[in-house]
């Protein structure tokens, strides 16, 4: 198991910013892909970012392009979501997810180690 823990959420106004962070623990996260998926009330869980295990190529859901950018700090054991142009569209839990291989997974089925999720809400 490599434990996965969310911070960052809470209540923002339509336009506004968040950044979301994960902080991981084991030895193989810089080989580890990462996920940022997304989860609103009555909707199935979605994939919005992702990246390799070095972070050096990134895929983004067309919802949030231009808007969310995903990145990680490998020294550190971190994974970040900055969050940019939030509309209540936005409105959901948000979980970070990391997989056993380097690649980007596109699914929540690709992934081994789920977070526990953190509430973000964007008022209009």
């Amino acid at each position: 198991q490599v434990p996965l823990v969310e911070s960052g959420g809470g209540t923002v106004q339509a336009g506004g910013s968040l950044r979301l962070s994960c902080a991981a623990s084991g030895r193989a996260f810089h080989t580890s892909g990462r996920g940022w998926f997304r989860q609103a009330l009555g909707k199935e869980r979605e994939c919005v970012a992702a990246n390799t295990g070095s972070g050096d190529s990134a895929a983004y859901a067309d919802s949030v392009k231009g808007r969310f950018t995903m990145s990680r700090d490998n020294a550190k054991n971190m994974v970040y979501l900055q969050m940019n142009s939030l509309n209540p569209e936005d409105t959901a839990v948000y979980y970070c997810a990391g997989r056993r291989s380097y690649g980007i997974g596109y699914g929540q089925y690709d992934y081994d180690w789920w977070g526990q999720g953190t509430q973000v809400t964007v008022s209009s």
